[in-house]
């Protein structure tokens, strides 16, 4: 009997989540009232707000449900691949293909996340799971890769990677090519330049250049 009623749940919370999610496409996030979603999810306000406390809770769940997409499109590469490029690309790549259902709504949706003080914002507490488990993918990328790099780079890289798919997805939401190609040959040009400076950290005569960028790195975080 649990077992039932926790799959109900589930299956209304999910219900709520994808009828707020084309609310906000269709009409866009400020527009869209939690009352508008409820009756739209055929469910009562109350039962809506149960699940949810507020629309921004709703896009914390659309975070977490795309993060956990991206995670097991990532999974079988990651476990098989070793090369440091081809598992950035492979991670860069299945980003945009996970995320492309969701293309039009990060258009409309772009302006709240890009405000630093907006809870929305990726870089902000609240968004903290969601970008913590990103950050996760691209330590799995640095730390199954056999490439060669320098140590305390190693250290730093996944959140340096995730800074780069940051721009990468600001790139993406202006991308109206067909596919989003122009985003795809973004990762084409870009991951092979990362991959150069990466390994030529460990050289002897780049050491000195390294650890001043980690400095650097270090200071701008505090």
């Amino acid at each position: 009997m649990s077992e039932a009623r926790n799959r109900g749940s589930e299956s209304t919370r999910e219900l709520i989540v994808e009828t707020a999610l084309r609310l906000f496409r269709e009409r866009g996030f400020d527009a869209t009232t939690m009352r508008a979603i409820a009756a739209e999810a055929g469910v009562s306000v109350g039962n809506a707000y149960y699940y949810f406390e507020s629309k921004e809770a709703l896009i914390q769940a659309y975070y977490d449900r795309a993060q956990a997409e991206h995670e097991e499109a990532c999974k079988e590469f990651l476990a098989t691949e070793e090369a440091f490029a081809a598992r950035l690309s492979g991670v860069l790549r299945e980003w945009v293909r996970v995320s492309e259902p969701y293309h039009e709504f990060a258009v409309k949706f772009f302006k709240h996340a890009a405000e630093p003080t907006n809870p929305l914002s990726p870089f902000s507490e609240q968004s903290s799971p969601a970008r913590e488990a990103s950050i996760a993918i691209y330590r799995q990328v640095v730390e199954g890769s056999r490439d060669r790099m320098n140590a305390e780079l190693r250290e730093e890289l996944p959140e340096l990677l995730w800074l780069l798919s940051m721009g990468m997805v600001l790139f993406w939401v202006h991308d109206t090519s067909p596919g989003c190609a122009r985003t795809y040959r973004l990762i084409e040009v870009t991951v092979p330049l990362v991959d150069r400076l990466v390994g030529l950290s460990h050289l002897p005569g780049l050491r000195g250049i390294t650890k001043d960028f980690i400095a650097a790195v270090h200071e701008l975080r505090a």
